[in-house]
């Protein structure tokens, strides 16, 4: 469901958080059209008006765990964890952590991928927020979750800053810009690709036993 739908209709703030996100055809491979958050970066205005609107969102919800999923939840993490009152706690691609750690695998397209979590980073009982930047069909932030869950942790949402309005997964998810998506044939692989949008994700039905971790994905 988009933001707009929920309190944000005709908020210009959401125009330009669109427009400062450039996409970057026939990357990293041809056919995708990557969807480049840097330039957002670049733009002070629109990217503290996004992360304002995470944190709008999660400032009452009691989290005191923010886990941004490597590399790009990590720009965007550490900023709502601060102003929410949280913990930033980053979950790393394999022999990134100098600590002991916990790790979950999930599948792509072409092999697997894995999430490290220092071990004691997350306590039993902690609510706990997911960021990452894209969720496509959901097998990232779906092995995020196990590993929070695995800790005894309870995950309230997932906050994604561009996600794929056509993909349907096993949970809400609560967009702030509607997408304009078209599929693309690549390397007979599906894929759909969009324009921009921003997507939360709400705790709802929580992914019947994590299935979608198996589904090829591209994040």
């Amino acid at each position: 469901m988009f933001a707009a739908e929920n309190g944000l209709k005709g908020d210009p703030r959401l125009q330009a958080i669109s427009q400062a996100i450039r996409v970057v055809p026939h990357f990293p491979k041809p056919g995708i059209m990557f969807q480049d958050i840097t330039t957002l970066l670049l733009d002070h205005k629109a990217f503290k008006d996004t992360v304002d609107i995470f944190v709008d969102r999660y400032r009452d919800m009691g989290i005191s765990v923010v886990a941004g999923v490597e590399a790009r939840g990590f720009m965007f993490g550490p900023s709502i964890a601060l102003a929410i009152g949280a913990k930033f706690v980053p979950l790393r691609k394999p022999r990134k952590l100098p600590g002991e750690v916990i790790s979950e695998a999930y599948v792509l397209e072409y092999g697997t991928d894995c999430l490290e979590m220092h071990v004691g980073a997350v306590q039993p009982g902690e609510r706990a927020l997911v960021i990452d930047d894209l969720v496509a069909t959901g097998g990232t932030l779906s092995a995020a979750i196990s590993l929070l869950e695995r800790v005894g942790a309870e995950v309230i949402e997932c906050a994604c800053v561009i996600g794929l309005p056509e993909v349907k997964l096993n949970y809400f998810c609560f967009d702030v810009l509607p997408g304009q998506c078209y599929w693309k044939w690549t390397f007979g692989i599906r894929m759909m690709l969009f324009d921009k949008c921003i997507s939360f994700r709400d705790n709802a039905g929580l992914m019947e036993s994590h299935s979608i971790s198996s589904w090829s994905h591209a994040k």
